[in-house]
């Protein structure tokens, strides 16, 4: 039986209208797929933000803020470097225990440790004559002053001898990373190592540091090879 003119025509307008909603949504789905590759860095765990993107963070938000070592709110990073007295440069930034954005100073948690005691070797005068006190001085350096140490929190640990700097930074930290506030130290002959967010740094007076090499988001040290 044929169908009235209006009725096809309403028949034709509908299927047309079906054909479009279903493109529509096929281009909503695919989109949203595309979209959603990629986790944002922050749900992703670990160190994820770099503190050279630090003053990229909008002025206007807050993070939690360390200062001498202890959370005292949330403040903008601005305010936060201000409460410490620093630059914002000064201050790590990055996800703490807790999982959420968080500022304080480079090694606020973890000062630099006792150095380890010097080798000592005993002398005794040869010379006829002479007091029979033994007298002692440190040892000359040796091999062993390439010695590459970890300190445990009580105590310094051997790790080997006779390694590059390098080496020693890979053996130390290969692998691990820290957050804001925190920091590990190592030795390595008489030099002292540090590992705080993003990188690895050294001093020669175990006061003052300067930057060795950069750590990637995977906690490597490529640089050091």
């Amino acid at each position: 039986m044929a169908l009235p003119k209006d009725n096809r025509t309403v028949l034709i307008v509908g299927g047309g209208l079906a054909v479009v909603a279903a493109v529509a949504a096929a281009l909503v789905f695919s989109g949203g797929r595309e979209a959603s590759t990629d986790a944002p860095p922050a749900s992703q765990g670990g160190l994820t933000i770099d503190l050279a993107e630090a003053p990229t963070l909008e002025p206007a938000r807050e993070l939690r803020c360390f200062v001498d070592g202890q959370f005292v709110g949330m403040a903008t990073l601005a305010d936060c470097a201000q409460r410490n007295g620093v630059a914002t440069s000064a201050l790590d930034v990055g996800l703490d225990a807790t999982g959420a954005l968080a500022a304080a100073p480079t090694a606020a948690f973890a000062p630099p440790p006792e150095l380890p005691a010097e080798p000592v070797v005993t002398v005794t005068p040869a010379e006829d004559g002479a007091s029979s006190v033994e007298t002692s001085r440190s040892a000359p350096p040796t091999a062993s002053a390439t010695a590459c140490m970890r300190h445990t929190g009580s105590e310094w640990r051997s790790i080997g001898a006779g390694m590059s700097l390098g080496a020693c930074v890979q053996a130390l930290y290969a692998g691990t990373c820290v957050r804001p506030g925190e920091a590990q130290y190592g030795r390595w002959g008489d030099t002292t190592l540090r590992l705080v967010p993003r990188r690895v740094e050294q001093s020669n007076d175990n006061t003052r540091f300067r930057t060795l090499a950069q750590q990637d988001r995977n906690c490597q040290f490529p640089e050091l090879g």
